[in-house]
């Protein structure tokens, strides 16, 4: 399953995966809107794949398939502030600080 993977002018760290290249007749009008000028990133032989980057492969053959696209969007950034707090808040419950 040959796929062409692109990547979006507006929206940073978020691909859209295509069944053909430069076909985005399957891919809803408002979401070509929100992602911009598709820029070509690569053409994937998702047969030949035993795993994606950031996107699960099964996922993406099926989306593929039923729809004729997947986007892959920003994972989400780690809150470094929330963490540190809740460790905090941890190491005090063990320690018995309040």
């Amino acid at each position: 399953m040959l796929c062409s993977i692109y990547k979006s002018a507006k929206k940073a760290q978020t691909y859209l995966f295509i069944n053909q290249r430069d076909d985005f007749s399957a891919v809803p009008e408002a979401l070509m809107k929100m992602f911009g000028k598709p820029e070509l990133v690569t053409l994937v032989n998702l047969a030949t794949k035993e795993k994606l980057g950031f996107a699960e492969l099964d996922k993406v053959k099926a989306a593929l398939t039923e729809q004729g696209y997947y986007l892959q969007l920003t994972p989400p950034e780690e809150d470094l502030l929330k963490t540190h707090l809740k460790t905090i808040k941890q190491t005090q419950q063990k320690t018995g600080e309040k």
